[in-house]
């Protein structure tokens, strides 16, 4: 009997030192991923829209405009309104709000034009892209449906380095103009799963070749 608890003892240590190890390098690939995705971007992670030519095409990456709590997001209030804040500046002519729309009753891109159309900024000057599920969907599209490969990208400064990794990957010619953050303790778990999701572009990008959801018919903004 004394010998069987031994022998599992021994093998508990075995498994949990595995464990430790896995455990250690999964950590280090977030972590290496994140610096290389942040590092390779930061610098084209704008706050001031007189750094932006003028006439341009954004970007809005789409998200729920409420939280779980009904409450409004104020992620989705802060891109909408730094949005039309650009246009009104003529720094963007041309908007895609690019989001998720899953189903009838959750449009992330019908919600993002109410909401500019709100602002001021004309239904004629929006584009909805409907299929925008992830960010990388929405920066290909961008590219291969939508016929942009100089856009500015709107959206919060901790998302904005993934989307313009991507966007290098695929040869887009981007810059981002961030939205201002809510505090942190609202932002804590989105914090946390974009460091996961920076680790997974890379994943995505150079091992797995994830390619977007749907793509289709070639629908050029003209400007």
């Amino acid at each position: 009997m004394w010998l069987y608890i031994n022998v599992m003892k021994v093998r508990w240590k075995k498994v949990a030192r595995i464990g430790f190890i896995i455990f250690f390098t999964l950590l280090l690939i977030i972590g290496l991923t994140n610096v290389w995705v942040v590092t390779s971007t930061q610098s084209r992670v704008l706050t001031d829209y007189r750094h932006l030519p003028d006439s341009g095409v954004a970007l809005v990456l789409g998200t729920s405009h409420k939280l779980v709590s009904g409450e409004p997001n104020p992620f989705f209030q802060n891109r909408m309104e730094t949005a039309a804040e650009l246009y009104k500046q003529g720094k963007i002519v041309h908007f895609i709000v690019s989001g998720d729309n899953r189903t009838r009753y959750y449009n992330e891109p019908l919600e993002m034009q109410k909401a500019l159309v709100k602002l001021g900024v004309p239904v004629s000057a929006i584009t909805l892209d409907y299929a925008g599920l992830r960010t990388l969907d929405s920066v290909v599209r961008c590219k291969e449906i939508f016929g942009q490969d100089n856009v500015t990208i709107i959206t919060q400064p901790f998302h904005s380095y993934r989307a313009l990794f991507i966007s290098d990957f695929y040869k887009v010619n981007a810059v981002a103009l961030v939205a201002n953050e809510p505090n942190r303790e609202t932002a804590a778990r989105v914090y946390v799963r974009e460091y996961l999701a920076r680790a997974k572009a890379v994943l995505d990008l150079y091992l797995l070749g994830t390619a977007p959801r749907h793509l289709g018919e070639k629908e050029p903004i003209q400007i």
